[in-house]
């Protein structure tokens, strides 16, 4: 084994600018960024784990609005630093890109690639407590944020590392902070948002134990717990993400093999659904945009699918319509995780795969896997192409009635008159467009709107649930086919996001039940059929408020039922309060002011950061399988409640 000491991480710059411009290194300092902190954590140990040194992560939300994450892994160097003089966890700690991660010694594979994220959890923090142990010690060390010199620094060291004298069996690293309030929009971790991502983690290191526990609530007098472990690994993974359909085979391909230095683990399995769901890692990272792995992945389905139908006469070639990629993928639910060196990301999301040699990789490993998978059961290998020919059939078909649509009134022409209200500018990066319930409101928001840059839309209806549903039957429903039409980016394999016409598509219905189910069949059209259009951030939805507390001349707006006390409070005595049961209650000037005014109003843009947890709660809300919806409805349903929307809060 390598050695991993002091020696072993190279510094490169110090920490000085975190405090200041805590966005560059963690993105927002709202709900995400204060996740972010403790993902840098778990990535670290997820690291010891990828790479052979350990098998369980604990994480701990404490009473007191600190964290932990302890992992049983090699532990943090304690050792001297050659050139720094100081200990291993002080450097980790307090310098910038420093750590072990920077050459392919001591891990084979990383997800922490930037290193900077134990200091940068320093920064950001009141306090820091790290302990280590290693060969029978039990090390600690504390950091604070303090004043110094008339300035707040982050991460100073109350004392050097230490022996505690008290020996362990022990092994890793433990480290529990308490986020900066001053910096953070919110110091207040959530315990669903930490599950999914860690339960996540636990799929794709099969075999890990990751514990989740949270003190702040007791249930039977015992603190809340969480423990994930799948020995499948991908495969449990698949078969979780199509709990709400129907699989086409019973268990899920699965295909391991290396190439170029580049591992690739692959589970897939084909579904009664009718788009693609490809959910890609790069050490562990989601590659929410794909890359050169995905790109590997489906140049050799298509291919080895192709070869092996020809080869064993499935396809009959003058019988059988001609395929495309698409027809190969429709209904597949597939788990591609490649761990690799020297990871190239495009852009600073990390997001999207950039190296040219995973695309090759990974094409040479699926073709040979699925090939003998394939040869080897040749029922599976008819089951799926029998899917790929009706696929084709239809595709074919809905070109042929799109043609036929086209030369009487196509998709992008459809007739628009007496439904969007345009607006006049012709700038799309600065139009908003407006999809409204019913013509009450949409007359309303018609009244209130500013022409120069926001359209409405007024629906007529309940648009059609896209989920498992063809292309062309989405297409024969009146008010997706206007809503296609108002946008103008296309649909499916033909959307654009260049062709955009409003850089901000608001969802704006009713705060109800009826509202929120509008709400939830458009997104799941957007997310079938226009997903970049939510992945590159143009998707919002519109905040009405519930409420009107008023006296007099005075008045505010609540936008949730426990900020009634509050508001009466501070309207004062004989405060009165009414209730907007929809949005047709509001006059013009009053929606203008608390939901379309761009000075005032509340939206939430609607973000895909776990592209796996969204397919499932949109498979589990608006699928068929009637016994999970109505179990997640029963733990989570509350349409009053701010924090049930997904993305960030906009003004």
């Amino acid at each position: 084994m390598a050695s991993y000491a002091a020696k072993d991480i190279r510094v490169l710059e110090g920490l000085d600018a975190v405090r200041l411009r805590p966005g560059m290194y963690i993105g927002t300092t709202g709900v995400k960024g204060l996740h972010h902190l403790l993902w840098e954590l778990v990535d670290n140990g997820i690291d010891e784990l990828s790479n052979g040194h350990g098998d369980t992560i604990t994480v701990t939300i404490y009473n007191d609005g600190s964290i932990s994450v302890e992992d049983n892994g090699r532990g943090v160097p304690v050792d001297i630093h050659p050139t720094l003089g100081v200990s291993g966890v002080e450097v980790v700690f307090t310098q910038l890109h420093a750590g072990g991660k920077f050459d392919n010694n001591n891990y084979k594979t990383s997800g922490g690639l930037h290193g900077v994220g134990a200091s940068v959890v320093n920064a950001l923090s009141e306090w820091v407590v790290v302990e280590v142990f290693q060969k029978g010690k039990n090390y600690k060390m504390e950091f604070e944020t303090k004043n110094v010199g008339g300035k707040i620094k982050g991460g100073i060291p109350k004392y050097k590392l230490m022996d505690t004298g008290k020996g362990t069996r022990k092994r890793g690293t433990f480290v529990r902070f308490k986020p900066d309030a001053s910096i953070f929009e919110t110091v207040v971790f959530n315990f669903e948002t930490i599950a999914k991502r860690l339960k996540e983690l636990a799929f794709l290191n099969k075999g890990s134990k990751i514990v989740l526990i949270d003190e702040r609530v007791m249930i039977a007098g015992v603190p809340q717990r969480r423990e994930y472990c799948y020995e499948g690994g991908l495969v449990d993974f698949v078969k979780y993400l199509n709990e709400t359909k129907i699989a086409a085979h019973p268990e899920p391909i699965f295909i391991e093999g290396k190439k170029e230095g580049i591992m690739l683990t692959l589970s897939m399995q084909y579904t009664d659904a009718y788009t693609e769901n490809i959910f890609s890692y790069v050490n562990n990272i989601p590659t929410t945009e794909g890359g050169t792995h995905e790109q590997g992945f489906r140049l050799a389905l298509a291919r080895t699918l192709g070869d092996c139908a020809k080869k064993y006469g499935i396809i009959k070639e003058k019988k059988e319509p001609s395929f495309n990629s698409e027809d190969f993928r429709e209904g597949l639910t597939a788990v591609l995780s490649v761990k690799m060196q020297s990871v190239e990301f495009e852009g600073q999301t990390k997001t999207k795969l950039g190296n040219p040699l995973a695309r090759a990789a990974v094409d040479k490993i699926v073709s040979e896997g699925l090939a003998a998978v394939l040869e080897a059961d040749r029922p599976l290998l008819e089951t799926i192409i029998k899917k790929a020919i009706l696929a084709a059939k239809v595709r074919e078909a809905a070109r042929r009635e799109k043609e036929l649509t086209r030369q009487k009134n196509s998709i992008e022409n459809f007739n628009l008159v007496g439904k969007l209200s345009n607006c006049t500018g012709r700038k799309a990066e600065q139009n908003e467009i407006f999809i409204v319930e019913g013509d009450s409101a949409g007359g309303t928001a018609k009244q209130a709107r500013d022409r120069g840059f926001q359209a409405i839309l007024p629906l007529r209806g309940k648009p059609l649930n896209a989920e498992k549903k063809r292309i062309d039957q989405v297409l024969m429903n009146e008010e997706i086919r206007t809503i296609i039409s108002a946008l103008g980016c296309g649909i499916g394999n033909d959307f654009s996001v260049e062709k955009l016409n409003y850089h901000k598509v608001v969802i704006l219905s009713d705060a109800d039940q009826d509202g929120a189910h509008i709400r939830a069949i458009l997104l799941t059209f957007f997310f079938r059929y226009m997903r970049d259009l939510i992945t590159e951030g143009f998707v919002y939805v519109g905040m009405p408020p519930l409420y009107k507390i008023y006296r007099k001349d005075a008045h505010e707006y609540v936008y949730a039922d426990e900020e009634i006390p509050k508001a009466k409070e501070r309207i004062g005595r004989g405060a009165l309060v009414q209730r907007y049961k929809g949005l047709g209650e509001m006059n013009a000037e009053q929606l203008w002011d608390t939901t379309m005014d761009p000075a005032k109003r509340m939206m939430i843009r609607v973000t895909i950061d776990d592209a796996a947890n969204a397919e499932k709660m949109v498979g589990t809300l608006m699928g068929d399988a009637i016994d999970l919806r109505k179990a997640y409805i029963i733990e989570n349903a509350n349409f009053n409640k701010v924090d049930n929307f997904v993305g960030e809060v906009k003004a």
